[in-house]
């Protein structure tokens, strides 16, 4: 299967460039545009729905492994995936053409989770780094969706700047794809390399200056991707099942610690549903840094996090469960710095 893998990722990677200018086309003629407002920072037009063009050729492959595999739970897995990855492509693009209010956007994904749970993709244990994972048993369904909507909002928060989201998912996807070929999980790999490729495909175009923008169709489709490789169910990463969450948790180290920053800011002003300018690479910008070393310095944080996710799957957990803590706390001090010293300007 390397060989299929393999062509399946290269094809995902030239029909994306491919698909780019047709996306484009699309965009313009259905109103499908970022415009230059107080919560955004670019000061000119720029398509959006980018997700178009990585998202139909991965959903178009996965549906293609579905029917090589559609005598085994593997086939069903990625035809149920393909399924939802056309929904959240529509609810995306819903949202980029009349931006949703944000207690819709909620509705729609706890919808995603819910239905992704019904498909079998949940999460069955909590890791524990210092003895035998925790077995959810009946939180497995409250845990499982709250696990989609925090990646979704993850990934939505992050894409305030061009090409992070694009490249913290690309090498988020890099992590899982390690893990997977450590493992032999075909089902890992396949949907890592697939969104890997597409990824790296569309940052060439979203990089700054970005040309087309993710926009909530790519965002949504990349998180529902990245959460379901996590949540596969008998499948999840085979010979390491108790470290399924820490391993995805670990990776999206930055766009999580985003989200809970937001939350407790929001809280404090009254709205959880109220927009800002406050996150964390809205903050480096205003201390004079550009977006390209903005991005540069989040890939290498983000690619740091990867290595203690990737170092999950040896034999030095509690070690690297200690390091990762001790991280994390590093940055939510210079996070919280950062937004003290911004509040006082």
């Amino acid at each position: 299967m390397t060989l299929t893998i393999l062509l399946a990722a290269i094809a995902i990677h030239v029909l994306t460039h491919l698909l780019i200018p047709l996306n484009k086309r699309f965009a313009l003629k259905h109103q499908l545009l970022a415009l230059p407002s107080e919560r955004r920072i670019h000061k000119k037009v720029i398509p959006e729905a980018g997700g178009l063009s990585f998202g139909l050729p991965i959903i178009a492959m996965q549906y293609i492994f579905a029917c090589i595999f559609r005598h085994s739970e593997m086939g069903w897995l990625f035809m149920e995936l393909a399924s939802v990855g056309i929904l959240a492509l529509v609810f995306g693009l819903i949202d980029d053409r009349f931006e949703s209010r944000a207690k819709h956007k909620i509705i729609w994904q706890f919808a995603l989770g819910v239905i992704m749970y019904i498909f079998g993709y949940r999460i069955f244990y909590l890791t524990n780094p210092w003895g035998e994972p925790f077995i959810l048993g009946w939180l497995s369904f409250p845990l499982t969706v709250l696990w989609y909507v925090v990646v979704i909002n993850a990934i939505n928060f992050i894409d305030g700047m061009d090409g992070l989201a694009t490249g913290i998912a690309a090498i988020v996807c890099v992590v899982l794809l390690v893990v997977g070929i450590r493992e032999q999980n075909t089902l890992v790999i396949s949907l890592a390399a697939f969104l890997l490729s597409g990824c790296l495909a569309f940052l060439y175009y979203n990089f700054h200056p970005a040309k087309i923008f993710l926009g909530e169709t790519g965002t949504q489709f990349i998180a529902l991707n990245i959460a379901a490789i996590s949540t596969a169910g008998a499948a999840q990463f085979k010979g390491i099942t108790s470290m399924t969450m820490m391993i995805p948790l670990a990776a999206l180290g930055i766009p999580i610690l985003d989200v809970i920053l937001a939350i407790f800011r929001r809280i404090r002003v009254g709205n959880i549903f109220t927009a800002d300018k406050s996150h964390i690479h809205h903050t480096m910008l205003a201390l004079g840094l550009s977006q390209r070393t903005i991005s540069l310095i989040v890939y290498f944080v983000t690619a740091l996090f990867g290595l203690i996710a990737i170092g999950f799957s040896l034999n030095y957990k509690k070690v690297l469960f200690t390091l990762l803590l001790v991280i994390l706390a590093l940055i939510v001090i210079i996070a919280y710095i950062l937004m003290r010293m911004e509040h006082k300007k």
